[in-house]
Formats: structure tokens, sequence, C-alpha cells
């Protein structure tokens, strides 16, 4: 239970830090470890105490196993990629605004035109 509420603080420590924090490379970062929380979480209720892989093999007698389930690991492998697909655009965005206005902090940047 300690890991379920150690994981959901790291949840809200990235949700803050995307609402509260004014600097761009923080919000990306808050975004970061946003997504490493939710990772971890799905990781978590994936987990089985004594639970085997979930591989059959022939000859080997399955009946009354707990098996880990793999269904969570391939959704958090596609969550990684698809995360680093954000992380690498939301540089990118920052690195153009900063380009743009000389900052990376969003109270200076009044309007934005072309």
């Amino acid at each position: 239970m300690t890991l379920y509420l150690m994981c959901f603080a790291l949840l809200l420590i990235g949700i803050y830090g995307i609402i509260v924090k004014r600097d761009l490379v923080k919000i990306i970062i808050a975004s970061g470890i946003m997504g490493y929380a939710s990772n971890l979480l799905l990781i978590l209720f994936a987990y089985r105490k004594g639970g085997i892989y979930p591989i059959l093999e022939k000859g080997k007698d399955m009946t009354g196993r707990v098996m880990v389930d793999p269904l969570p690991q391939a959704l958090v492998l596609t969550s990684i990629v698809i995360e680093l697909g954000i992380t690498a655009m939301l540089i990118a965005l920052a690195i153009r605004i900063f380009e743009k206005y000389k900052t990376f902090d969003i109270t200076k940047i009044r309007r934005l035109k072309g």
C-alpha cells in the first residue's frame, strides 16, 4: 500500500509542477515525472506476489499457479515511446519559444504573434 501512495504522491508532484511552475523547462520535467509515475503505477497494478511468467511450456503443469499479466508491461512500453515523442515535441517547442522571446518564463511572454 505504501508503494501505491508514494507513486500517487509522485503523480501529484508532476501535476503540481505543470500547474504552478512558470518556467518551461520545469514544466517539461514535471511532465516527465508525471509520465514516469503513471508507468510505475501500471507496473505496480500488474505485480503479483509469487507470480510466474505467462509462457506455457510443454510438460509443465500450470494449473492453480498465479501468472503475471503481461498486458500492463506492453502498455508501459507503448507509454514510454509516446512519452518520448511528447517530450521531444515539448523541448522543440521550448527551443523555438526561447529563440523568439529569449526567455523560458511564460509570464514574460505576453503576446504570441507570428
